[in-house]
């Protein structure tokens, strides 16, 4: 996003539009990556992807993403329902919102009812953000995918080894 764009989000109160946030890794993107931003974008006018920087997905997955920043911020940015794509390099999304000054914020259901998800709702109560849930995409993952290749991966090792 450049400065231009993020002084349009200062005053939401102003603006006549929607602003909706989707963060993620978008790591070996995937199915469940383009629902989740295909379902935000219909619920907002204009949709910010949050994308975690490779550090930021490190702490909170404890592993470096398998495709670096500037190639999953690109593969983001090109998605047709994404407006803007946003570096996020803290971990609290309320720094992010001070930012970006979003709407509202999507997350998969798998957060709903845990005490991260808890914690988010409380945090953007106080900001009038809203959090919208939508379903998780059980049968893709990018967790799946990392295993798959690990798997892939371990046979050519030992052949080159050999």
């Amino acid at each position: 996003m450049t400065e231009r764009d993020l002084s349009e989000f200062a005053a939401p109160a102003r603006r006549p539009y929607r602003v909706g946030y989707a963060p993620g890794a978008y790591d070996l993107f995937h199915i469940g990556h383009l629902n989740i931003l295909r379902h935000a974008r219909s619920q907002c006018d204009y949709l910010v992807a949050g994308v975690v920087s490779d550090e930021m997905a490190e702490i909170a997955k404890g592993r470096r993403p398998m495709i670096p920043l500037v190639e999953r911020l690109e593969i983001v940015r090109s998605v047709k329902y994404v407006d803007a794509a946003f570096v996020e390099t803290v971990p609290d999304k309320v720094e992010t919102w001070k930012q970006v000054r979003f709407d509202v914020i999507f997350k998969g259901d798998d957060w709903r009812g845990t005490p991260k998800g808890d914690r988010l709702e409380k945090d953007f109560a106080e900001h009038g953000v809203d959090v919208v849930y939508f379903p998780y995409t059980v049968h893709t993952s990018s967790t799946q995918l990392r295993r798959a290749l690990d798997a892939l991966s371990q046979p050519l090792a030992a052949e080159q080894r050999g």
